[in-house]
């Protein structure tokens, strides 16, 4: 993926290029100074994130594939926004058409649409991102809000007419890049850019739709630009015929179907252009009398036999001409429809069988959830079977790792079973709602749907009371919820500071330091908390981790120390009585970026406070 390609260095070097970029003089003068202004704003977390080490979470560690999507999607939009600059710059309205003009403008609604996706999706827990780096990318993510109201939603009307207006052969074809402008930083990525531009000016099947698309990561992007130049060697002339491509993704075929106006699409993208709540057909704009969706049988059978007869390897998905995932699909709606089974057995072994098949891979789960399966295991939520229960709980666990799900899962209405099982349910169960709800939180909107519902009472008493697994998953989901602003009240009410300080001192709690802080030094930054840290009388404990314990441990103690001291001279005196100097010290010295500027601060805090 784009984050296995791209290193924050190499992504650190391009927003440098992005903000030394000459800017249009003319039409789009305001557009390309705002995107400029807005990618600058990302400079500060990209460096944090080049600093920090990852944080050693569980939880975090079964969702890592949330941290490669995101990155994926900052990767891929700020370098679309560098070509869209360079094309925008050498626009000029008086040679060129009105279409370019929209077509231009329309791109930096895309761009700015992609960058607000990715920061909306920074996993915070996997990173050590500072207070003060945090409010920067609210800031950034507040004015690409604005920008998108000032451009106007990508709705279903928009999309559809993106869907049959697809990019010229060129997107950016009054740029000429030369090879000095870029500096990759290996032999690969010089590879990787030369043929991406290739394949830009010989494509004409790369459309707005795919670029909206949320899988347009990339990735996907890189093995198009592989299979297309492998298969332009074998023959220049060689096209994909127009019917066997989704008229959605552009792509060939490999489970094609029939919506009720006769048009064929792929059926992972018509599903989720249903899923979003769209009544009409893409192509036409019908309004669909039903939402069956009837295999097209013919068109995959001529699919197969146009690749065998062309030496060209058959979608993912195909063997000899049938579905690879078509026996598995009919097994999933077999399991799906026993889940409503009035046998307590019956149910009880599909749900076992479809938690089985979740756990496996990213396939499987978005086939369940095709299957309609999410509506069905959330009503099992509330099972008086315990392990029906504990199993319903797992399978939504499972299924939203797949981001596409989680919209699906919210949309079920499964917050308030998840709280439900999370305060009654089995150890297990608790534990697994607990890393649900984290999962569920990852996207922002979700952040305040949780923190409204209840939960954070629920995970504060698994905190406290829960085994060591329950404590860390517990740990993280408050991490994550308590990142927006108006959760942090929510939590410090309903205990939270008791319970994290008591793990800075408790010797059977040692394993939990690392994660109390973190979420101390989130809190932090909330009056009603810094108050409540200060009545636990936690300085000297954090003078004692400042002074003995790990790095990042020493580094979030001091933004901790920093938060609560930094406008109240009796602490700071406090703290220098305590001990503090010593330590901030060596901080200021021997850490990483994010310590040095806490551990300085301070000081400089100290020095005038003794003055």
């Amino acid at each position: 993926m784009a984050g296995e390609i791209i290193s924050p260095a190499s992504l650190l070097n391009l927003i440098a290029e992005i903000v030394e970029m000459p800017l249009n003089a003319g039409v789009f003068k305001k557009d390309c100074a705002d995107l400029t202004r807005r990618v600058c704003l990302l400079t500060h977390l990209v460096e944090e994130i080049r600093d920090s080490k990852p944080i050693d979470s569980a939880a975090s560690s079964s969702l890592i594939s949330s941290e490669n999507d995101w990155w994926s999607d900052l990767v891929a939009g700020l370098q679309a926004a560098k070509r869209l600059l360079s094309s925008a710059a050498r626009f000029h309205a008086r040679d060129s058409s009105d279409d370019a003009a929209k077509r231009i403008s329309f791109q930096f609604q895309c761009i700015t649409w992609r960058l607000e996706k990715a920061l909306s999706n920074l996993p915070y827990n996997l990173y050590e991102i500072s207070d003060e780096v945090g409010e920067l990318v609210e800031l950034a993510r507040s004015q690409l809000r604005r920008a998108m109201q000032r451009y106007g939603s990508l709705n279903s009307k928009n999309l559809s007419r993106a869907l049959s207006e697809p990019m010229e052969r060129d997107a950016f074809s009054n740029v000429k890049i030369k090879a000095e402008e870029e500096k990759p930083e290996s032999i690969s990525e010089t590879v990787h850019f030369s043929e991406e531009k290739k394949q830009l000016r010989k494509s004409s099947s790369i459309s707005l739709a795919f670029y909206l698309s949320k899988d347009a990561d990339t990735d996907r992007l890189d093995k198009m630009v592989t299979k297309n130049t492998d298969e332009s060697k074998k023959s220049d002339k060689l096209t994909i015929p127009v019917d066997f491509l989704c008229p959605v993704s552009l792509e060939l075929m490999k489970d094609p179907v029939i919506v009720a106006t006769g048009q064929t699409y792929e059926r992972a993208y018509i599903q989720r252009w249903i899923d979003c709540g769209n009544l009409t057909c893409p192509k036409t704009q019908q309004k669909l009398e039903n939402f069956t969706l009837t295999p097209n049988y013919v068109l995959r059978s001529l699919i197969s036999r146009w690749c065998s007869e062309h030496n060209i390897e058959q979608p993912a998905g195909y063997i000899n001409g049938r579905s690879r995932n078509r026996g598995d699909m009919s097994v999933i709606r077999t399991l799906v429809q026993r889940l409503s089974s009035r046998s307590i057995e019956d149910r009880r072994n599909a749900v076992s069988e479809i938690r089985s098949l979740s756990k496996r891979s990213t396939d499987n789960r978005i086939l369940i959830a095709e299957a309609g399966a999410i509506p069905v295991l959330v009503n099992l939520l509330t099972s008086e079977d315990v392990a029906t229960q504990e199993n319903a709980i797992t399978c939504v666990l499972n299924l939203s790792i797949y981001d596409n799900n989680k919209e699906l899962i919210m949309f079920a209405g499964a917050v308030t079973s998840i709280v439900q099982v999370l305060r009654a349910g089995t150890l297990e169960a608790r534990e697994n709602a607990a890393a649900t709800l984290f999962s569920l939180s990852l996207a922002d909107e979700n952040k305040i749907i949780i923190g409204g519902s209840g939960a954070i009472p629920a995970l504060v008493d698994l905190l406290e009371n829960g085994t060591p697994r329950g404590k860390k998953d517990a740990a993280t989901a408050l991490f994550n919820l308590c990142i927006y602003q108006g959760n942090k009240g929510r939590a410090v009410r309903a205990g939270i500071v008791t319970a994290l300080v008591k793990m800075l001192s408790d010797s059977s709690s040692h394993r939990m330091v690392d994660e109390a802080l973190t979420i101390l030094s989130v809190l932090a930054s909330n009056l009603d908390a810094k108050s409540a840290i200060v009545k636990a009388n936690t300085l000297p404990a954090l003078i004692s981790i400042l002074q003995a314990d790990q790095a990042r441990n020493r580094e979030n103690a001091a933004a901790i120390l920093l938060s609560l001291c930094k406008r109240d001279t009796e602490k700071l005196v406090c703290i220098g009585r305590l001990g503090a100097v010593v330590p901030l010290m060596d901080l200021s010295k021997n850490g990483t970026e994010r310590g040095k500027r806490k551990a300085t601060t301070l000081l400089e805090l100290l020095r005038k406070a003794c003055q």
